[in-house]
This record gives C-alpha cells, sequence and structure tokens, in this order.
C-alpha cells in the first residue's frame, strides 16, 4: 500500500474509505472513517525495509498484492476505478524500482466487470504487472456470478493470472470475538470462492485460467471428502450447472503453503499435486509464518520437491520462467 492515501470520503463525498494515520515513526493507524482497523508498519509501503526482511529469510523475489480491506467493491464503480488506478500506479512503481525482487499484481474495480476489464488491460498491458488480486467474492455475487464471466474470458485472453484472497469474511457478524472472522471466516470465504468457481463451471469454461487461492485453499483442503462426497449423493442440488464430479479440477488451480501444519502441507501435496503447492507468506501481518518457508524446509521433502513449493510452482503460476536464473 502506498505510505499516504488521498483523503478519498472528501473527494467522493460518502464514507467508508480506508485513510492512514501516521502516529509514530514508521507506524501508522488504518482507520475507516473514525473507526481503527489495524495497525501497520512501514514494511506495508517501503519498500527498503521489505528488502531488508526479504534479505534475512532468504526470499529473494516476492509477488505483492493490495491489502484486501482497500479493494472498495462496496464504493461507487467510478470511485473505485479511481482507487484502483492509484494503487496500481504505485504498485508498478514499486516492481519498476526493483524489476529483480518483486513481481505486481493488481486491484480492480470488480463491482463493475467493464470497468475492470479496462484497469487489467492497463494493468497488464502498460504497466507490466503478471496478474490480478480479487477477493472471495465481490459484494453479493460469489465468483460463478454470470456476471463476472467476461472478466474471466478477458483474464485468459491476456494471460493474466488471478490470485484469490479472502476478504469481508461470511458470519464475521455472529463471532466478533477471539479473532474467529480471520481464524474461521477466512478460511469460509477461500472454500466458497473454490466451491463456487468449480461447482459453477468457471474452470470448465475457462479452462487456461491461471487461479491461485490464498492460506492453502482455506478449509477447503480439510473438507472435500464430504464436498465430493455431497455431489455424488445429490447431485441434484450440486451438478446444476456443472455436470462434472470436483475431482477433475483438483491439480487445476493452485494454492499457497500456510497452513502452518506438515501433514496439512502434505494433504495439499496429495490432493493438488506439488506443482500446485507454492510458498505463502503472508508478509508482513501476525497469521503469515514469521520464517517464511521455514514449513518447507524442515518439511523431509526432498530437494526437487522443495523446488516446486519454493519457486517452480509459482513460476508456472504467474506465467513466468526461470525467474531465480539470475540466483
Amino acid at each position: 500500500m502506498p505510505e499516504h492515501l488521498p483523503p478519498w470520503a472528501e473527494k467522493f463525498g460518502y464514507g467508508g474509505f480506508v485513510k492512514l494515520e501516521h502516529h509514530a515513526a514508521c507506524r501508522a493507524k488504518m482507520m475507516i472513517d473514525n473507526n481503527f482497523f489495524r495497525e501497520v508498519q512501514s514494511n506495508c509501503w517501503d519498500a527498503s525495509t521489505r528488502l531488508v526482511d526479504m534479505d534475512q529469510s532468504g526470499i529473494q523475489i516476492q509477488v505483492l498484492s493490495t491489502i484486501p480491506v482497500l479493494f472498495s467493491y462496496w464504493a461507487q464503480p467510478l470511485d473505485a476505478y479511481d482507487i484502483s488506478r492509484f494503487l496500481n500506479d504505485h504498485l508498478a512503481d514499486v516492481v519498476r524500482r526493483y524489476p529483480e525482487r518483486f513481481i505486481g499484481l493488481g486491484t480492480l474495480p470488480m463491482q463493475d466487470p467493464s470497468l475492470a476489464i479496462q484497469e487489467m488491460e492497463r494493468c497488464v498491458h502498460e504497466l507490466g504487472l503478471a496478474g490480478i488480486e480479487i477477493g472471495s467474492h465481490i459484494n453479493d455475487w460469489n465468483l460463478n456470478d454470470p456476471a463476472l464471466l467476461e472478466f474471466y474470458a478477458a483474464a485468459e485472453e491476456m494471460d493474466a493470472c488471478l490470485f484469490v484472497h479472502p476478504w469481508d469474511m461470511v458470519g464475521k457478524e455472529k463471532m466478533p470475538r477471539y479473532w474467529l472472522p480471520w481464524l474461521v471466516g477466512m478460511p469460509a470465504e477461500t472454500s466458497l470462492a473454490i466451491c463456487s468457481m468449480i461447482f459453477g463451471g468457471i474452470f470448465e469454461k475457462f479452462p487456461k485460467l491461471r487461479v491461485a487461492f490464498a492460506h492453502g485453499g482455506g478449509a477447503f483442503p480439510g473438507s472435500y471428502g464430504r464436498i465430493k462426497h455431497g455431489f455424488e449423493v445429490r447431485p441434484d442440488l450440486m451438478a446444476i450447472d456443472n455436470p462434472h464430479h470436483p475431482d477433475k479440477y483438483l491439480g487445476k488451480f493452485w494454492v499457497d503453503s500456510l497452513v502452518h501444519d506438515e501433514d496439512m502441507l502434505l494433504k495439499l501435496i496429495h490432493l493438488f499435486g506439488i506443482d500446485k503447492v507454492s510458498l505463502g507468506s503472508d508478509y508482513p501481518f501476525p497469521l503469515g509464518e514469521l520464517n517464511p518457508g521455514k514449513l518447507i524446509s524442515t518439511s523431509g521433502l526432498n530437494l526437487d520437491e522443495k523446488s516446486w513449493l519454493n519457486y517452480r510452482a509459482a513460476e508456472a503460476w504467474l506465467g513466468v520462467s526461470d525467474v531465480l536464473s539470475a540466483y
């Protein structure tokens, strides 16, 4: 995110936007109107701080994406379009300054697919970004909504990868304590996104679309036995938009490795294939891996398998090759 955000509420005439209050050195409060959301540090906006952390952790290349609370899908479409352009210009500038260390993913006004496609074209063809980060839903649309089909078609045609990250967690009103929206809601959001795309036929309609899901696919891997059994016993409810068994789509999309558990990491590899699991860090937030890649390094996998997890799967998803050849 940029170090300074414009006063969007003043510009657009309504509230709900994030603003930053820099209240101490290298620290800022993210505020939504007058409500505190979270505190962030300079590693959210200062590339030089990130590079120090990356060097200490042995991370040679990092993929940058927008903090999801900045998506602004709820805003008026043209206002969200302006915000997206501002955020994408900042992110692209960081990538331009450090092309050997960062790869960028843009953000879009997804509540208006035509505007989203317009900005995606700019991200890919003018800004040189590798792809796009989108939320696990778009307001009231799940990711299978017909309104999004033209967007998927455009992303496939542009060869832009998609990174799906949870936001605005389902059921958050019922679990205000114990950090449960992040612990329970986020995994459910990602599973909702994967199931929506499978059963809604998105992977069937757009077989060349390269999609990755955050946080190891959320709750999807752990509940996949229940999901596929449901398809088998109640196809009348589940096969209404796509007749194919969900097994067909395992290995057709990527997940990251951020599961904090060796048994679950091995489950991901078994379920999706080692070429579809890529190192995820969730840097620089507390639910991320404090030492990025440690789970992979201690997993007992061989060097070839670790190379898939550490970078080769990411290269395939991003549509780049040999990005680490310089190292």
